[in-house]
């Protein structure tokens, strides 16, 4: 684990990342996932849905973003709850720039009787929050 309990406070930021998203990554998620949507992969599809265009997988961007506190954490195993709620989708250009998913974690709260830390997660492309009230829930040692 990168951090003492005893060490953290309410405030302190565990770390961010920008994650670069292709529609190549997609298109190796949707196999991995069985989530052929064509939301994820036909841009003509997309649009006629009333889309910006090709959009990532929910749970592809969800899974992304908690990986940063799972890197922090040492041991995805230490990671006992996750849950968020998606606000926008995340539009994945068809060029070498993709999307660029921003992700900062923060201690959002800690249960000292527990020994856990809720890490709250701001996951936002394009300066749009596109995950609100992430939150992850590691049980420290």
């Amino acid at each position: 684990m990168s951090a003492d309990f005893s060490e953290l406070s309410v405030g302190h930021q565990i770390g961010e990342r920008s994650i670069e998203v292709s529609r190549a990554d997609l298109v190796r998620y949707a196999g991995a996932s069985g989530d052929f949507n064509p939301i994820h992969w036909n841009e003509r599809f997309a649009r006629e849905v009333e889309l910006p265009g090709v959009i990532a997988h929910g749970m592809f961007t969800m899974g992304s973003a908690v990986q940063l506190v799972s890197d922090w954490a040492g041991d995805p195993g230490a990671i006992i709850d996750y849950q968020t709620r998606f606000t926008k989708p995340v539009p994945v250009p068809d060029d070498e720039a993709g999307a660029v998913i921003e992700v900062i974690g923060v201690v959002g709260a800690l249960d000292q009787d527990a020994r856990t830390a809720r890490i709250d997660l701001t996951v936002s492309t394009g300066g749009q929050k596109v995950l609100v009230k992430a939150q992850v829930l590691v049980q420290m040692k």
